[in-house]
């Protein structure tokens, strides 16, 4: 059993990670302002799912062989790239509605988690990051590691998903009456597109 003190030690640090904006919290932003709180937090569910699946990998030692492959690093790599700059375009493409509730077919809560899911399983930093940040608060003498390494990376991503929550519920409020503005639901569209672009250009461009 992990002790308590490390547990909060952990938990403070992590409590840090999340609410400092990353590619997580802008997803969720995007969704949650162009589609509502609602989505925004199935995205940030959907991102949720994927950190345990990172654990997951790390507790099973895919998350070694990933690390340890240039090659299967980079096909992960240009495949969460590919998806989220797939995702942006089709963004920027789909044709703006004149006015709200016209127009564009706004994304459902299932299709967000989805996404969300699959954009987070594809980012090979995820993987390396639970690599290399479990197992510093993994102590032998506190028992089985494989079971405090799934712990640790489980918190990780509830604390994640409590932060996403957050960001969602803020990031809806605003959405809400920006896209009351006509302005607005002419170019949120493209905003959002672009954001996933960037997102996926910058995946593409990390290195190990």
């Amino acid at each position: 059993m992990i002790d308590q003190a490390t547990l909060i030690t952990y938990m403070v640090i992590v409590l840090g990670f999340v609410f400092i904006p990353g590619p997580a919290t802008l997803l969720t932003v995007a969704r949650a302002t162009t589609s509502g709180a609602r989505v925004g937090i199935a995205t940030g569910a959907g991102i949720t799912a994927g950190d345990i699946i990172h654990t997951i990998f790390a507790v099973v030692g895919i998350s070694a062989i990933i690390a340890t492959s240039a090659v299967l690093f980079s096909i992960v790599k240009y495949l969460g790239a590919a998806y989220l700059v797939y995702l942006g375009i089709k963004a920027i493409l789909e044709k703006a509605p004149s006015s709200l509730g016209q127009g564009r077919t706004p994304i459902t809560a299932l299709q967000a988690f989805r996404q969300a899911i699959l954009a987070e399983v594809l980012n090979p930093k995820t993987a390396l990051f639970f690599l290399a940040f479990l197992p510093q608060f993994v102590r032998p003498e506190n028992g089985y590691v494989l079971a405090q390494l799934t712990i640790l990376g489980v918190l990780f991503a509830f604390i994640g998903f409590f932060s996403t929550i957050v960001f969602a519920v803020s990031a809806g409020g605003l959405g809400n009456f920006l896209r009351r503005n006509p302005a607005v639901l002419r170019w949120q569209g493209k905003v959002v597109g672009s954001i996933y672009c960037a997102l996926g250009i910058r995946l593409a461009l990390q290195e190990r």
